[in-house]
This record gives structure tokens, sequence and C-alpha cells, in this order.
């Protein structure tokens, strides 16, 4: 197989596909000759918005919904045909950014996570059983989720999906299933940007924490994605790598 094929007759989910970091995984998976079935909610067009693009096919469907977990999987036995890599991939923003005085909002935030993820992995993985290297790969909040002053909530978040990822990373090595996440930092999505437009010192005081001195942008992220989707990634499960330009020190 070339470097350029590098996911050469794999099949893909991806969730929250049509903007942002899902539109860059999905777009990067198709490059390195993937199948994708890319998820999202009606109003973003997703059944359209890639119709220039081959192998590529769009759900439209509610993942905050009951049963969206169990119809997310339907789908994708009947127009995958097969399962390889669960690409987790959601919109954490609440109204307004989360300090770390909001303990309510911080719980349920994370036990929102908690569920969302867990529902889609767990439907996933009798799929993904039969695949020769199953891959589930959750891409964690963005800093644009959390206040100035939201740094340890934004770390919270941060640990609790590693001890989910751990978890299901035990309960499926054995079938050389791998269970990683990806944790951004601030990222320039549409809707971080709308964040950011409205509160100038987060924009601001994020880049001042990044040793990079910049935002990232969405295929920062699709890149490390795209590692974790490999061969190259056979041997890394229930980690946690992160992708957001260095800490710069203080």
């Amino acid at each position: 197989m070339s470097d350029a094929l590098r996911l050469f007759g794999l099949k893909a989910i991806v969730t929250e596909a049509a903007s942002g970091i899902g539109e860059a995984i999905v777009r990067t998976f198709v490059k390195q000759g993937a199948d994708v079935l890319a998820v999202d909610s009606a109003a973003s067009n997703i059944e359209t918005h890639f119709r220039k693009l081959s192998r590529v096919t769009g759900l439209a469907l509610d993942m905050r919904a009951s049963d969206s977990a169990r119809q997310l999987i339907t789908s994708a036995r009947s127009v995958l045909r097969g399962l390889d890599i669960v690409v987790g991939n959601f919109d954490w923003h609440g109204e307004t950014p989360i300090a770390d005085t909001d303990r309510s909002a911080i719980d349920t935030l994370t036990a929102g996570m908690v569920a969302q993820f867990s529902a889609v992995f767990d439907v996933a993985i009798p799929l993904l059983q039969k695949s020769p290297a199953g891959r589930m790969i959750a891409v964690g909040c963005l800093r644009s989720v959390f206040s100035r002053d939201g740094e340890q909530a934004f770390r919270e978040s941060e640990r609790t999906l590693l001890a989910l990822m751990q978890s299901l990373a035990m309960r499926c090595g054995e079938s050389g299933i791998t269970a990683n996440f990806i944790q951004p930092g601030a990222v320039m999505t549409p809707v971080s940007r709308r964040v950011f437009s409205a509160d100038r010192d987060l924009r601001d005081h994020c880049i001042r924490l990044s040793a990079a001195k910049r935002l990232g942008e969405p295929v920062d992220i699709a890149k490390v994605v795209l590692f974790l989707a490999t061969d190259d990634s056979v041997f890394v499960s229930g980690s946690a790598i992160r992708a957001d330009g260095g800490v710069a020190a203080h």
C-alpha cells in the first residue's frame, strides 16, 4: 500500500462531519482511500454537503436523540458493509463558556461526554471486532468551550475522556481494537470563531498559552486523527494525544 493511500479499503464513521474538525477528518480520510459515512444534523445539509466528493455518504441524524446510536450502526451496516474506524466528534459548546467555579455546568458536560461517546462506541464494537484492526477515536472539548478562568474545568473534561477511553481499551484490546482520544486546544472551527469573536480576551489568552503562538486549524487535528486510524498506531491504546500547539512557558 502506498503512503498516499494509508486507509485504502477501510470503512469509517465520522460524526458532526459537515464543518470544522469533522469535515477536515472526512476529507483527510477520503484522500487516504477510506469510505466514509459522514454524520450530522439535517440542518447541516450533510446529505448533499460532500456531493462532489466520492467515497462519502452523508447521513442526517440527530446524535443527541435517544435511539441515534442504533440508527447509526444500522446505517453503517447498510452503507459501508462493515466498519474499521469510528471517530466521535461532538460540539460541546454551551450558551456561555464554562468557568472553573461553575460546578453544575462542568458536571453536566462531563456526564454528557461519557454518555455520548459510550453510546456511539458501544454499538460499534461488534462491527469493529470483525475488522483486522478496529479503531475508536474521540475528539475532546475545544478550549473555547471554557472561559479564560476555566483551565481546570478544561483539564477535568480531558481526564474524564481519558478514563473512558482507557476503559474501552482494556475492554477491547484482545480483539485488536484500539481506543484513543485527541485533546485539541484552541482550534478555529465555525463555532469557536463565534465564541472568540464575542470574547477577544479569551482568544488572546489562548494564543498566549500556546507555544506555537497561534490558534489551531481543523486540519491540524485531522492529521493526528489520521495517525490514530492507521497501522502506525497499532500499539497505541488508552492514550491521549494533545494537539494544542504546545504550552508556553510561564
